[in-house]
């Protein structure tokens, strides 16, 4: 398990997202506050406050490949 902050502050961002965590096999949740969102659900990314960084948690130990596809989210 590993977390990461991103950054989704567009609708064109969201969108991408949702298409490069779909690609993967492993699980993604989203954290914001107290709200838990599955990271491929576009709906349930709309139902959070983007303007802020959002916690992402990554189910998979191996995840070179995930990580090299989640730069552009990624707060640095």
């Amino acid at each position: 398990m590993h977390t990461v902050q991103i950054n989704l502050n567009s609708i064109d961002k969201v969108k991408a997202f949702v298409h490069s965590v779909n690609t993967f096999n492993t699980e993604f949740d989203l954290v914001s506050g107290r709200f838990v969102i599955d990271a491929k659900s576009i709906m349930g990314i709309f139902s959070l406050d983007l303007s802020k960084p959002i916690n992402l948690t990554i189910y998979n130990d191996d995840d070179a490949e995930i990580m090299e596809s989640l730069k552009p989210f990624l707060i640095q």
